[in-house]
């Protein structure tokens, strides 16, 4: 399994816990999510980084809100998709 195989599993899973109603649970996975985004994408292209530095905020300010299921869908479809976009 490679980096970004195992990145992409744990957004899957802290998006569920979000949608579960665990949110201090998923609040403290979301946090090593995150990190292996950020080590994923760092050698990424710079228009891939920018859509990551935008999807970030947004979740980021769904949090402030405490919008979980958008915050859950932001990181299960947006951050997915921008991961699976990275060649591996």
């Amino acid at each position: 399994m490679t980096a970004i195989d195992t990145c992409i599993d744990e957004c899957r899973h802290c998006a569920g816990l979000f949608r579960l109603g665990r949110d201090v649970e998923a609040a403290l996975s979301m946090v090593e999510v995150f990190e292996g985004a950020q080590q994923v994408l760092v050698l990424a292209p710079a228009d891939t980084q920018q859509v990551w530095a935008q999807i970030l905020t947004h979740m980021l300010d769904c949090q402030e809100r405490q919008d979980w299921l958008g915050l859950a869908d932001d990181m299960e479809y947006e951050l997915v998709e921008l991961l699976q976009s990275v060649p591996a």
